[in-house]
């Protein structure tokens, strides 16, 4: 069995971007820059055999690249417990495409259907123990955040591999998006 996932990998300067907040938080557990990204579906555990044919799926989509852009920082709570901080991504209809057209790939292939909306965000803390009074203080210190504008041009399927120390990433296909030369009026 392998625990799959899809995601938007990060560029070096939004990964650093994101370390940098990662600071004066009593229960946080900061997310390893080098493992930071955007989860674009959870896939679970599948059998090795259905891992291919989902990466099959996945090597079908086409879509042109596109710009993202960091939005606001906040968390997700359950039962006024704050559990995971997160770094959200600024409305993009070309993300929610994208997004769309993985969920239909893996559901063809037999997974079943996501029930979560979609709420495109990178995890850089997982909380333990953190009052959400004491949270939205650390937020509203640490103010607006903004980063450069960086590119999605490639999704990437992973397996979680599970160990001590936390899970590690292992990226098993890159799918690249397509890019729109407007010199030549073509894509490449």
């Amino acid at each position: 069995m392998m625990r799959l996932f899809v995601a938007l990998p990060l560029p070096v300067d939004v990964r650093a971007r994101l370390g940098a907040l990662q600071s004066g938080l009593a229960g946080a557990r900061w997310i390893d820059q080098s493992m930071m990204h955007m989860t674009l579906r959870f896939i679970g555990e599948v059998p090795e055999r259905d891992a291919d044919d989902i990466g099959d799926a996945l090597a079908s989509i086409e879509m042109p690249a596109f710009d993202l852009s960091l939005g606001t920082v906040g968390y997700f709570e359950r039962r006024g417990v704050a559990h995971t901080l997160w770094a959200g991504i600024a409305k993009c209809e070309a993300l929610t495409r994208l997004q769309a057209k993985i969920e239909s790939a893996v559901v063809r292939c037999g997974q079943p259907r996501e029930t979560r909306k979609f709420a495109p965000h990178i995890t850089i803390a997982r909380l333990r123990d953190v009052p959400v009074d004491r949270l939205g203080h650390w937020l509203e210190d640490l103010g607006p955040v903004s980063a450069t504008p960086f590119t999605a041009d490639r999704f990437v399927i992973y397996q979680s591999l599970r160990g001590h120390g936390g899970a590690q990433y292992q990226a098993l296909a890159d799918y690249p998006l397509i890019h729109y030369d407007y010199d030549k009026a073509s894509y490449t």
